[in-house]
């Protein structure tokens, strides 16, 4: 797994989604309950990959568009 990826899943707060996904990827565990309902992924790299995509999702609305205006006048 990315080193970014794992440092931001433990920053997480405890009991968020992050948090509890990445304390079963360090406990070498596939099945994480979570709100009641319980996940049984097939590896730990399909494992490291939701903790992935739940990092980039969070972090891709956290991001805003760069955006710039041109103006162009004609001398008269």
């Amino acid at each position: 797994m990315d080193p970014a990826t794992l440092a931001w899943a433990l920053a997480q707060p405890a009991g968020s989604r992050a948090a509890v996904l990445v304390a079963a990827f360090t406990g070498g565990v596939t099945r994480v309950t979570f709100e009641g309902r319980a996940v049984e992924y097939r590896s730990l790299d399909e494992l490291g990959r939701a903790i992935a995509a739940l990092c980039g999702a969070e972090n891709a609305a956290a991001r805003r568009p760069g955006v710039t205006l041109a103006q162009f006048t004609r001398p008269t």
